[in-house]
């Protein structure tokens, strides 16, 4: 069975009719969704099911989901605050949505097959889809606990126009993910140097050829069951604060430090491109174009 892309989109509606994740960036107005599930279906991906808000339904399946309905199965689910474990209930005055390990478990009873997570509004670069498909084909039959984290190098990430919070990762010798470490405020300064802010309030150097994490992720099905565990963890612990969210990365770094899964992590060549701020746009549209000229892309997307 062919893999599915799930698309967090969620986050989409709030912004919607002024929404960047739907801004033109190729030359015929493709967005930067386009080119993410053009990249699927050219490296196999069978469905697109986009996680989004009921709230926005309507707007969104005419307005993006529309677009790829003659290319690809598309399917849908919702996001709700109060789709909880039995027991558990949303704390009053609790408004903000819990977090994307929260957001991918709404899709747990519509996906039973290989999967991969990507943002709505990040362009991952063809290769990217292309090592998680290859990871998909190469799985040995049975398996439906497998992960693995597509991996950029930070240089590769970084945003001319002002400094990025970045998952830098530690990969031990035999290419598994080890540990994740949140770096804040990372830029390249004035003596070409690229420095971040580190946990323990100090500014470093960074290697910029660290890989980082852009929460591009494949998983099997069987991941469901073990975010559903660690996502009742998170309520116990955290679920009567009303802004407490729970990461996919935070459950993954989990698993593995507890010896319940290993992660290989998927170097990849492409490079990332987001609208973090609104100078970036225009970067982005150049990236794409060269991109085009080389020919990774048709000009017109069909």
């Amino acid at each position: 069975m062919k893999p599915t892309l799930l698309v967090l989109a969620a986050g989409m509606g709030s912004r919607y009719g002024g929404l960047k994740q739907m801004d033109p960036m190729g030359p015929n107005g493709e967005t930067v969704l386009d080119y993410s599930v053009f990249d699927a279906i050219r490296a196999g991906f069978g469905r697109v099911v986009f996680i989004i808000r009921e709230d926005f339904a309507s707007a969104f399946k005419e307005g993006v989901g529309a677009r790829f309905a003659d290319k690809i199965q598309v399917d849908y689910v919702f996001q709700k605050l109060d789709d909880l474990p039995e027991g558990y209930s949303v704390p009053e005055g609790r408004v903000k949505p819990w977090g994307t390990s929260h957001a991918v478990l709404a899709a747990r009873d519509a996906v039973k097959e290989n999967f991969a997570v990507i943002n709505a509004d990040d362009f991952y670069g063809a290769d990217a889809y292309k090592r998680a498909a290859s990871f998909f084909d190469n799985l040995p039959d049975g398996i439906d606990h497998a992960m693995a984290m597509v991996g950029y190098p930070l240089k590769n990430t970084l945003s001319d126009h002002g400094n990025v919070n970045r998952g830098i990762c530690q990969i031990d010798e035999e290419g598994m993910l080890s540990n994740v470490e949140e770096v804040l405020k990372i830029e390249r300064e004035s003596d070409g140097q690229v420095r971040g802010d580190a946990l323990d309030g100090k500014r470093h150097t960074i290697d910029e050829a660290s890989l980082v994490s852009m929460n591009f992720w494949a998983f099997g099905p069987g991941f469901f069951d073990q975010l559903q565990e660690a996502f009742k963890r998170f309520l116990d612990e955290s679920g009567t604060q009303l802004k407490s969210e729970c990461y996919i990365p935070t459950v993954v770094d989990d698993l593995i430090h507890a010896g319940y899964a290993q992660c290989p992590v998927l170097k990849t060549t492409s490079e990332w491109f987001g609208v973090t701020y609104p100078e970036d746009k225009p970067y982005v549209v150049q990236s794409i174009a060269k991109l085009i000229d080389a020919g990774e892309y048709p000009a017109k997307l069909s």
